[in-house]
């Protein structure tokens, strides 16, 4: 150990596997000097900060407690405060930046292409048109940025990385079509995000077009357009033959207009990334949104854990532009590698300051557990202010069972927490399920469905919690006592070590079986399996345990023992004895 402490700031709670990262220390060793402590613990296990903290310091670290998330609330702060302070003189009108979203097939691209030929701000003959993932429309003077990734999928999966770009959405709904499923999906993830909804209801040039029909089925579905006393506006559009789209348009500023959209185009800029690739001859190009100042030819850029100098900026007519103001769009180059789509972009002054910042971001990246809401610790977050709403994500089998279901989960309500069901559907669990409750910080809860593979991938990697009920009463009676602090923990498996038989032997009572241990340890009144291949013969216990002539607790990696099991005496060579212990999951 160190004679001087070196120091290690950690958050209010860390998984195991976390704290071994930081400390550049073994998993096993991690968990030894847990176990020393009287603390049993999984690799994946999250432990509290004064745990954490006594096994850093055995390790000669000096820890300090300020969470990642309590850092960035105090950067936010001071950033408002800066900005409420600014002249106002400083403070202009920005572009709004609008997603369109809509069922498949209910003409998202036609309107995105009839508003792209109708655009006026393209004014050089012969300007070639490069996709960059966003372009602007100018109407009455005033411009429009429309990202050109239609879907909510991609806003959401944004908007599950802490980038919240879109100002305002168009909902595509075919007037002939209705409300179908992905309409729904869309006006949940819309209204998730507290994002204003303009109804565009398409496709009214075609026989059997009936736009009261969709107004009704959007009331239904709890989006209420203006003419029937809600708050939406309702636009009557054809992406065939350009009918309405003006009329959109206009209704896009004047939706933007009460949102009061403003910013400093004097100071350096901040943005976030939209589309990246590796062009063949010009290498990593990304493509800007700026959201507040003027990005510059020239200018240091940094965003996530790459940073460079912008060689060369393309607007989406593919025209070199030297500078970038506010919601404007631009593809730049310069940048030392590809960042990730939904990261920030900030300007600074020097490259050792942009270095700094990426080891910083990489530092807190590693340090950071992802604040996710799960059943088993949400009494917890309740009690410590972190959630005084829980979102949840429902997906059930019939229709039949969503209104019930959805209608108890929300008596749930109390004074301490409010139940709100973000999105309620029939269906299998969906990477889009995944996403929203991803972004709304929320969870999803399942009756009589299955989840997707991919789904699964997602929700394991963002920690999104996932329960699947096959009885109504079950779901309820575990978010009532989630609620309430009384659910009973899950007990979760751990294994602790496997042996292979390489021989039998007869013992006073059963079977021994002389093994060698080939991973982590096997110790005495363990529960343990055998197994033959795939097969499972028994689960059961250890009953005695032998090295050489003496008995002993455990044996560990490496070494050679012999092995009795609590009724059972059918070993063969070959056999695995798998070890594992439950505990209660976190």
């Amino acid at each position: 150990m160190s004679d001087v402490a070196k120091s290690l700031e950690l958050p209010k709670t860390i998984s195991v596997r976390q704290l071994s990262e930081m400390m550049n220390i073994t998993v096993i060793d991690v968990i030894k000097t847990l176990m020393k402590q009287g603390v049993m613990a999984n690799i994946n296990q999250v432990i509290e900060y004064d745990v954490a903290s006594k096994v850093a310091e055995a390790y000669g670290y000096k820890t300090t407690h300020e969470s990642i998330a309590e850092k960035k609330d105090t950067v936010i702060a001071e950033i408002k405060k800066k900005q409420e302070s600014a002249d106002s003189a400083d403070l202009k009108p920005r572009p709004p930046v609008v997603t369109i979203m809509g069922h498949v097939d209910h003409g998202k691209t036609s309107i995105l292409d009839a508003i792209r030929s109708s655009r006026v701000t393209e004014k050089e003959a012969g300007g070639i048109t490069q996709h960059i993932g966003a372009y602007q429309v100018e109407v009455n003077n005033q411009k429009i940025t429309f990202l050109d990734t239609p879907g909510h999928e991609a806003f959401t999966a944004m908007r599950a990385r802490g980038a919240q770009v879109t100002d305002v959405t168009v909902l595509v709904v075919a007037a002939d079509d209705g409300v179908m499923p992905q309409t729904i999906e869309s006006i949940a993830h819309a209204k998730a995000a507290n994002v204003p909804i303009v109804v565009a209801i398409n496709k009214i040039d075609k026989a059997g077009a009936n736009p009261d029909n969709v107004k009704k089925q959007l009331a239904d579905n709890g989006l209420i357009v203006e003419e029937w006393g809600g708050e939406s506006v309702s636009c009557l559009v054809s992406g065939k033959t350009k009918q309405g789209i003006p009329e959109l348009l206009e209704d896009i500023l004047l939706v933007a207009e009460m949102e009061n959209l403003r910013c400093n185009p004097n100071q350096p800029a901040k943005g976030v990334v939209i589309e990246a690739t590796m062009d063949k001859s010009k290498g990593a190009m990304a493509t800007i949104l700026v959201h507040d100042g003027t990005l510059k030819l020239g200018d240091i850029v940094v965003a996530g854990t790459v940073y460079g100098k912008v060689k060369a900026m393309y607007s989406d007519s593919g025209k070199q532009v030297r500078k970038a103001l506010p919601a404007t769009p631009v593809a730049i180059l310069g940048f030392s590698g590809l960042p990730d789509v939904g990261d920030t972009v900030s300007v600074v002054q020097t490259e050792k300051q942009a270095r700094d910042m990426v080891s910083e971001f990489e530092a807190a990246h590693s340090k950071e557990s992802s604040y996710t809401v799960s059943l088993a610790t949400l009494y917890d977050q309740i009690s410590s202010g972190k959630v005084k709403e829980l979102h949840i994500v429902l997906k059930t089998d019939v229709q039949g069972s969503l209104e019930p279901i959805k209608n108890s989960l929300e008596k749930l309500s109390s004074d301490d927490v409010k139940i709100s069901i973000v999105h309620a559907a029939t269906g299998n669990v969906t990477e889009s399920d995944i996403n929203l409750a991803a972004a709304s910080k929320g969870l999803v809860l399942a009756f009589n469905i299955g989840t997707e593979a991919n789904a699964s991938k997602i929700a394991n990697s963002s920690g999104v919690d996932v329960k699947t009920y096959s009885v109504i009463y079950d779901m309820i009676d575990d978010v009532e006592k989630a609620l309430k602090g009384l659910r009973e923990p899950e007990m979760v498996e751990t294994i602790d070590g496997y042996a292979v038989v390489k021989a039998v032997f007869p013992g006073n009572k059963n079977q021994v079986a002389g093994c060698q241990v080939m991973n982590g340890k096997i110790r005495r009144n363990l529960q343990v399996r055998v197994k033959r291949g795939e097969t499972v013969l028994t689960t059961s216990s250890v009953q005695s345990l032998r090295r050489f002539k003496d008995s002993v607790n455990e044996v560990t990696t490496g070494l050679e023992c012999g092995i009795g099991v609590e009724g059972f005496s059918a070993f063969q060579p070959g056999d695995v004895i798998e070890a594992f212990h439950l505990e209660k999951s976190n």
